[in-house]
């Protein structure tokens, strides 16, 4: 669910599998605290294109039209945060008056991988980064990012899984083929929440049971790295 600053969320049923929670916990690489953020931070854009850009967030944050965005985030774990309120910039913008003039990715370009700086990497698909409600945010509810969720600089897209909204965002490599995904627990190449898109090898419902029976053991290890 997405909504734009024009008008107020519209609340709806969960999909498939999920549970709300009434907070927003940090979830991920759990054995390593938040990254430091640089005092000049910068974001790459690599890969298969005429032109690599290092280009300060500064720069990006005059040079596009800031969106304020209502949306869910839903944990491929089973669990989803509601109601979260984004401030950013669309990632379709940002890949038309930065990325395809300066940069001149390759025709047949179909994914860029995002790096983050806590080591985390996501393939995304071009067809779901292009999306409309898919931005470069840098503010959550009001206040700057904090190292919990991604500072300085994080790639949401609310209808994909979690392991695709890739924090502390420092590169973007534009690629013409996917990685493969692993054998279990993989990475499924689009994650659409909507179809249930949790891991390119197995079922939804087992996926289901193993990361609801994970979930404790995930936000104990990221609560105590975070406060290291």
């Amino acid at each position: 669910m997405a909504s734009t600053s024009n008008g107020p969320a519209v609340r709806r049923d969960l999909p498939p599998g999920q549970r709300r929670r009434d907070d927003f916990p940090r979830f991920g690489k759990s054995s390593l605290p938040p990254p430091r953020v640089p005092d000049d931070p910068v974001l790459a854009v690599t890969g298969a294109v005429e032109h690599e850009l290092r280009l300060p967030l500064g720069e990006l944050i005059q040079g596009l039209t800031r969106v304020d965005q209502i949306a869910d985030f839903h944990c491929v774990a089973t669990w989803s945060a509601t109601g979260l309120h984004w401030s950013g910039f669309s990632f379709r913008q940002f890949w038309g008056q930065v990325v395809v003039p300066h940069c001149r990715p390759v025709d047949d370009a179909i994914a860029v991988i995002a790096r983050g700086a806590d080591g985390w990497r996501a393939v995304i698909d071009l067809r779901d980064a292009l999306a409309d409600d898919v931005l470069l945010a840098d503010r959550l509810d009001g206040r700057p990012l904090d190292g919990t969720h991604g500072a300085p600089l994080r790639y949401v897209s609310p209808g994909q899984y979690g392991y695709k909204n890739v924090k502390h965002l420092v590169g973007l490599e534009v690629t013409r083929a996917f990685p493969k995904p692993g054998l279990v627990l993989g990475e499924h190449r689009r994650a659409r929440v909507a179809f249930e898109e949790r891991d390119p090898w197995m079922d939804p419902r087992p996926y289901r049971l193993i990361g609801r029976a994970l979930i404790p053991l995930v936000l104990r290890l990221n609560r105590r790295s975070t406060r290291t």
